[in-house]
Parts: structure tokens; sequence; C-alpha cells
């Protein structure tokens, strides 16, 4: 793993150079960190329009082949609101958020704005996400997705499937989405339940992530948000295996129900004593 830290932009030396876009006022509480494996392209497009909604923005490179990595150490070089974590290996979503957090806590971050480097999710509603952690810090506040035409059916779906198993799971706790991955969590519970779980190191991380810190008692806010599918063409990755990956939800399922039984009692005095 490395760590790059970055100098400032440099100005074109021109007479009429373009007047660059406002910077945002880097926040010393809230950070947008993206998790990235082999993303394409869309990668470029992602970063360039999350450093012009916030500030600071940091990747963690998950052990990508595809080159990205120089890319993004080319762009810190230049941009000293982006940073770029570099793992030897890949070791997965979850795994990477953690390694991501670990250093945001120990450099007085409270929360994080977790999201997708392939172009899916809403860079414009950054600000919006954050604004709303801002209001309310003990919150996680998660993405609620609006599909369209390019969303695979089969998929729609199992989502769906996922997230009954997630209301049964937390009580109807009001997880709006268990596997939209564009959120904000406060990092001090988010690591809290990570450290106590060797799983949710993978796919796996988003739904039961939202379980476990709704058994911890931090409450979900929903905002509805919009998700794209790219087509190959149109410089599209996925990652998802649909045998793989089920069957990954599905062990999940199993270990939160269990875990229901256990916490029942006390999940269920809590509801009745809030």
């Amino acid at each position: 793993m490395s760590t790059v830290d970055i100098g400032p932009v440099m100005a074109p030396a021109t007479a009429q150079a373009a007047v660059p876009p406002p910077v945002p006022v880097p926040s010393l509480t809230h950070l947008v960190l993206i998790p990235s494996y082999n993303p394409g392209a869309l990668l470029h497009d992602t970063v360039r329009a999350a450093r012009a909604a916030w500030t600071p923005v940091w990747v963690v490179v998950d052990g990508s082949t595809d080159g990205s990595a120089e890319w993004l150490r080319e762009q810190a070089a230049r941009d000293d609101g982006l940073r770029v974590l570099v793992l030897p290996e890949n070791v997965g979503k979850g795994a990477a958020v953690l390694h991501g957090i670990e250093i945001a806590a120990a450099e007085g971050f409270t929360h994080v704005l977790v999201m997708d480097s392939d172009g899916q999710h809403p860079v414009d509603l950054i600000g919006e996400f954050m604004a709303a952690s801002q209001r309310e810090p003990r919150a996680m506040v998660l993405g609620r997705p609006i599909f369209d035409a390019s969303a695979p059916r089969e998929r729609v779906y199992w989502r769906r499937v996922s997230n009954l198993w997630t209301d049964i799971e937390t009580l109807w706790a009001g997880v709006g989405d268990s596997l939209y991955g564009f959120r904000v969590y406060p990092i001090a519970p988010l690591r809290a339940v990570m450290a106590r779980a060797r799983w949710m190191r993978r796919f796996d991380f988003d739904p039961e992530v939202a379980v476990r810190l709704c058994w911890r008692g931090v409450r979900p806010l929903n905002i509805d948000a919009p998700v794209r599918y790219y087509r190959r063409d149109e410089g599209g990755v996925s990652h998802f295996r649909y045998l793989r990956d089920n069957l990954l939800l599905a062990w999940m399922h199993l270990r939160l129900t269990a875990g229901l039984v256990a916490r029942l009692p006390w999940l269920l005095w809590r509801r009745l004593a809030g």
C-alpha cells in the first residue's frame, strides 16, 4: 500500500488562461471515498466530477491492473484535494473502504461518503448527501436508487429479494435499499461494526453494513438518487458475477437472520422504548 499526497494545481502559462471553476472549501470532517478496482475509462470523469463537487476526495485503488493507479497518481500530483491509496492486491470493496476509513479516522475525519468509481452513481448529489449528514451526523445517509431503462431486470429483481430480507433482519428499520452503494456513513460506528465481524469485505459490504449499523442504533436516512448502468460500448465495467455474488448474499442473509434471532429481545425492547 502506498499513499500519494499532492501539491497545488499549476495554472496554464497563457495570457488568456481559462478561469478555473470554484474549488470546494476543504471539509475537515467529511470526505468522499472511492474504492476502485479496474473501473474502466469512466473513472476519469467520475474522479474529476467528484473533485469539482467536494474536497477532499480519496481513491483507494484495490489492486487494479488496468493502469488506473498511474493515471490517478498523475492527477493527485497536480491536485491537493485528491489523495490516492494503493493496495497491492485486490481485497474487495469492503476491505478497501475499511483501509480508507482507518486512515481517515486517524486524521480526524468523522464521516465518509462512499461511492463507486465506474460512473453509475450521481456525483452531482454529493453536496446534498453531505449536507444531510451534517444536519444529522448520527444517521447514515443512504441512496435509494431510481432506475432507468439501463437497469438489468434480473439485477432489479434480486435486489428486491435482498431488500425484503434486510427489512426482516432490521425489523423494518427503514433501509430504503440494501445494495445501493452511494452512502454517507459516520466513521466511528462503521469501524466498530467492521472490526467485530470478519465478513462484509467484498460484495456483501453494502447490505451487511446497513443491517449491522441499524442493530447498533444508527438511523437510516434515505434520499432518492438515480443509478445508471452503462453498456460495455459506453465504457461500462461490471465485476458482478451472478452465481458467485448471489451465493455470497444468500450466505450473508442466513448469517444475519441468525444474528437477528440472537438480538431479537433487545431490538424489540428498543423499538418499544423508542
